[in-house]
């Protein structure tokens, strides 16, 4: 069954490990996470974008198709459904559909905006027994059309919107969306630290898991990172896999084409990939 990730995130923070954010963007990327995580035994969450939920026609569609597939895999590990870099309409559409978790971000608005629209959603969605993430500074890169140039948030800022009573905070700290550049700078340790401070029991979360070096991700987990978010290399491992199995002609040997077959090797990309972030997480035999 799903469950709300706060206890989750808790239980990461405590035991100094980070639980996975991995996205899904249809049944073959739903299947291969759920599959890995209950092999591993490892809590995990399923994030859905507003671009995703909208490709697979709709958030009740993609709830329907967690929940039976949660049932007919027979997963026992524990199971968010969490709605990625929400819009407050997209917020209440979630929740409506049965997710188990919203994320609002309010980054682009005035913080005392932020305050006031997370304030609101954090009553409905706690009333209705989800947890939910918020968000201060801008995430680098771009998620459905939103672009962030990856600035540093105030500490200050996100302790007004932690003290509202969310369950995890989602700061900046020169994290990006999709591949890391060349000349990027790395992660800022000392705001993470200083938000840290200001937040204490707080979880927070690192978007942008693609690309960030094993020992940079560690440290931040140290530092009280407990959900790290990871879209990107999957896309990418899925992608690479199939792009070898079509080049190699294997589409065309017998029924190579069956879309079963095709997606196959993308599907076990993404199993292998979802893998080593657990591995690197620390949130293996922890469900």
């Amino acid at each position: 069954m799903l469950v709300s990730a706060t206890e989750m995130l808790k239980k990461a923070k405590a035991g100094h490990y980070a639980v996975g954010q991995f996205n899904i963007n249809n049944l073959e990327w739903t299947k291969s996470i759920l599959a890995t995580a209950q092999e591993l035994n490892s809590p995990v969450i399923l994030g859905v974008s507003e671009g995703a939920g909208k490709y697979m026609t709709g958030y009740k569609t993609v709830t329907a198709m967690v929940k039976a597939m949660i049932e007919e895999m027979n997963i026992t590990v524990p199971v968010a459904l969490h709605l990625d870099h929400g819009s407050y309409e997209g917020c209440y559409k979630c929740i409506q559909a049965g997710f188990s978790s919203i994320m609002f971000d309010g980054s682009h608005y005035p913080i005392e905006e932020n305050v006031e629209k997370t304030k609101e959603l954090v009553k409905v969605a706690h009333a209705m027994g989800l947890s939910i993430e918020a968000e201060v500074g801008s995430i680098g890169g771009e998620e459905d059309g939103v672009v962030g140039m990856g600035e540093c948030a105030d500490p200050n800022e996100c302790k007004a919107i932690a003290d509202l009573g969310i369950d995890f905070l989602a700061a900046g700290i020169g994290n990006i969306h999709g591949k890391y550049p060349e000349n990027w700078k790395g992660l800022s340790f000392e705001t993470l630290a200083a938000i840290q401070e200001k937040t204490g029991e707080m979880p927070l979360v690192l978007h942008g898991g693609t690309g960030i070096p094993a020992d940079m991700i560690k440290k931040a987990i140290d530092l009280g990172v407990a959900k790290i978010n990871v879209n990107t290399e999957c896309q990418l491992s899925f992608a690479a896999a199939t792009r070898e199995y079509i080049e190699a002609g294997k589409d065309q040997q017998g029924k190579g084409f069956d879309p079963r077959k095709l997606l196959a090797p993308g599907a076990a990309a993404i199993k292998e990939t979802v893998k080593e972030k657990m591995e690197l997480f620390g949130s293996v035999g922890k469900a």
